[in-house]
């Protein structure tokens, strides 16, 4: 399975520790199965740090790899045990024990809706009814350098 990550670097050897803390599954080195959402993670990192690139690293990961014995969290679609788990880790106050960590990116589009939720402004059915008017890209983290271990670089394109 091809995987791919969005920088402003080539990154040919993930390190799990780079990562920040306070994003949607916690510390950990994201990917995802879509290139167009790799290209979006490079822009807005891109324009972050006022970088002069936008770098997407590209990787392959065996099919299998959800099913290769790593401690796994998936989350099929925008549930409410996806949103708690990604409201508690963008408060820094996740605490990741999963090798690997599957499921929908809240995007800073969606995180309004996720913000409106937080706040108690909203119930976890509404936000979820609200999320599903959007198109949920995937995002797999890894968490555990064991796991990271299996992303096999291939080759990096510059957006």
């Amino acid at each position: 399975m091809k995987l791919y990550h969005g920088s402003t670097v080539t990154v040919k050897r993930p390190n799990i520790l780079k990562g920040r803390k306070a994003t949607d599954f916690g510390k950990g080195f994201y990917t995802t199965t879509k290139l167009e959402q790799a290209e979006k993670w490079a822009e807005l990192k891109k324009n972050r740090i006022q970088s002069q690139k936008a770098i997407v690293s590209v990787y392959e990961v065996p099919d299998n790899i959800l099913e290769m014995g790593f401690s796994v969290c998936r989350f099929d679609g925008a549930t409410k045990e996806w949103l708690d788990f990604v409201v508690t880790n963008r408060k820094g106050q996740g605490s990741n024990s999963y090798d690997l960590t599957m499921g929908p990116v809240a995007n800073d589009q969606l995180y309004a809706t996720i913000r409106l939720y937080e706040q108690g402004v909203i119930t976890a059915d509404a936000a979820i009814e609200m999320l599903k008017t959007h198109t949920l890209f995937n995002q797999l983290s890894f968490h555990s350098a064991r796991a990271a271990a299996l992303l096999k670089y291939i080759e990096s394109i510059e957006i």
